[in-house]
């Protein structure tokens, strides 16, 4: 079942924990790759210093978190890992969440992106504990960019999966941004606690709880 509709109206922050435990769907001419959502990072609208459309900066690459939610953000960072992104909340308000680590759903899975890896896997972390990891395990890269992940059946897309109130969820800051200055300490990252499959294990990673 996909996700519904209703789902990418969240905020970036509202969406990035109930994306936990979802489904990500990649479609190969080899066959389907299924994996589970364990960790993303939230980037909300245009007071967020970590967000490429901090101040309502609008270029090229970050026009797409301008569109209404339900599209894949992909860019390209110090010109090697793609990162793939969930475009959440309404047109005109650019929220992102960052996928940051997917696990395979089965052994069929694991053995179509560890061969996409082309590396020896030494732990699940190697396979797609991190966002450039992941994008090179499901072959994702700028082509893809722009695909609305609410239309099953494409080249990418979600569905559901965990209910992510059954999830032992906790959150810690981002990584790697320092530039966001206040914003960097943000606990917005969130993540299936001691989930195999994580790029990063924060030491002091705080219990999340709904509200």
């Amino acid at each position: 079942m996909p996700l519904p509709q209703s789902f990418y109206n969240y905020t970036a922050l509202e969406a990035a924990p109930r994306l936990l435990g979802q489904h990500l769907i990649r479609r190969t001419e080899e066959g389907d790759i299924v994996c589970r959502i364990v960790e993303t990072e939230s980037y909300g609208g245009i007071e967020d210093k970590g967000s490429h459309a901090y101040g309502g900066r609008r270029t090229t690459r970050t026009e797409i978190m301008f569109n209404a939610g339900g599209a894949a953000y992909i860019y390209l960072i110090y010109g090697i890992h793609y990162c793939l992104n969930v475009v959440t909340a309404e047109q005109d308000n650019p929220h992102a969440v960052l996928i940051r680590a997917v696990q395979p759903l089965s052994p069929a899975d694991a053995e179509y992106m560890a061969v996409n890896r082309n590396i020896k896997i030494k732990r699940a972390s190697d396979l797609s504990g991190g966002p450039g990891k992941l994008c090179r395990a499901l072959r994702i890269d700028k082509s893809l960019n722009g695909t609305r992940l609410d239309a099953p059946g494409g080249s990418l897309w979600l569905e559901q999966g965990d209910d992510p109130a059954t999830l032992d969820i906790v959150q810690a800051p981002r990584i790697n941004i320092p530039y966001a200055e206040e914003y960097a300490i943000q606990p917005w990252r969130f993540y299936i606690k001691d989930n195999p499959y994580l790029s990063v294990k924060e030491k002091n990673e705080q219990v999340f709880t709904w509200t």
